[in-house]
């Protein structure tokens, strides 16, 4: 699958003053990811091969090429920015000018995809190669006004049967690497929420007792490793680069279901594999946002909104106004500086 990109970037001198940015400032994002970050892309590239849909006359329980029952986190915190990002299947990709969305879903941290692992879909590595080639055929730097975010591993340890987190951790600061040495300023990166918590794991009597324990284990030696990780780049590229805690928002939840508007967190509006779904072999709850988990593995809209709202948070947290946004604010500072003396002076 061939894919152009059109990335407006630009090189801008250092940013040395350390204030916290409003989120209005930033005027593009962009994505890499699996099926948690995945707008539509998968949808596109496999003609809604996945996510899976059962025969007609039933629809299919996922939103528009969504993993979940409406929006995602992608979705909530582009409004909340007043962006739109474009898909990297979308026939627009060409005039994309608010950023792109670059998940797949089924991504594993490295180059290939885990739901349809001989095609040619990309892993969160690839998809970061694929942006930065796009920036280097164009002789660009990547856009620092811009935010970007990177979230994958779940998909290496519950369809990958992955057991050690030395390479995914890895091929996550790869990515990231990748992408400062680009250009790029901003970087959210997200941990894993814990996995042997999910549903698909806790509720499926074919599992195995000890799966759960050994899921949450590798759940924090991932996140340990990614924050060591995040910590060594932010402090060797001088880049903005932030954790966005998705393991202690869901932690919180489950603590506290009622507070975050959840009647229940163990269970899954419903829980299927995808061929039966397929074969219309499942039954769909009628109050889908009272739980977390959508269908034992993704998080219903609700929770989504509320992933979206911690990755705001982080953002307005860590991040710095670029040069322009500060000379202005330096400007107005000194006008009303002025504005004031002449007026007492007068």
């Amino acid at each position: 699958m061939k894919k152009e990109f059109l990335i407006a970037g630009f090189a801008i001198s250092s940013v040395v003053i350390s204030q916290p940015a409003s989120a209005a400032n930033f005027n593009q994002v962009f994505v890499f990811g699996d099926s948690l970050s995945d707008t539509g892309n998968i949808a596109n590239a496999t003609n809604f091969a996945f996510p899976p849909s059962p025969p007609p006359p039933q629809t299919s329980p996922y939103f528009q090429g969504r993993f979940s029952n409406g929006p995602l986190w992608v979705d909530y915190l582009s409004q909340q920015l007043g962006l739109n990002p474009t898909l990297a299947t979308s026939p627009n990709i060409n005039t994309a000018t608010e950023g792109i969305n670059f998940a797949f879903g089924g991504s594993t941290t490295g180059l290939n995809n885990a739901f349809a692992p001989t095609s040619t879909l990309p892993g969160v590595l690839a998809q970061v190669n694929l942006f930065t080639q796009s920036l280097q055929t164009r002789n660009q730097k990547a856009d620092p006004n811009a935010l970007y975010f990177v979230w994958g591993g779940g998909i290496d340890y519950l369809f990958g049967n992955t057991t050690d987190p030395t390479q995914v951790v890895g091929n996550l600061a790869n990515a990231i690497t990748s992408l400062t040495t680009a250009g790029a300023k901003n970087i959210g990166v997200f941990n894993l929420p814990d996995l042997g918590t999910l549903p698909f794991i806790t509720n499926n009597p074919n599992n195995p007792p000890q799966l759960a324990a050994g899921l949450t284990a590798l759940t924090n030696a991932h996140n340990v490793g990614l924050g060591n990780v995040t910590n060594a780049l932010r402090s060797s590229t001088g880049a903005n680069i932030f954790t966005v805690d998705v393991n202690q928002l869901l932690a919180n939840i489950s603590v506290n279901p009622q507070q975050f508007g959840f009647n229940n967190v163990t269970n899954a509006c419903f829980l299927a594999d995808f061929d039966q779904i397929r074969t219309g072999n499942f039954n769909l709850c009628n109050n889908a946002n009272d739980f977390l988990s959508y269908d034992g593995v993704h998080p219903t809209t609700r929770g989504h909104n509320l992933i979206a709202q911690t990755a705001l948070n982080a953002v307005r947290a860590n991040t710095i106004p670029e040069p322009s946004t500060v000379l202005g604010m330096l400007a107005l500072a000194l006008v009303g500086a002025g504005f004031g003396k002449k007026r007492v002076n007068g």
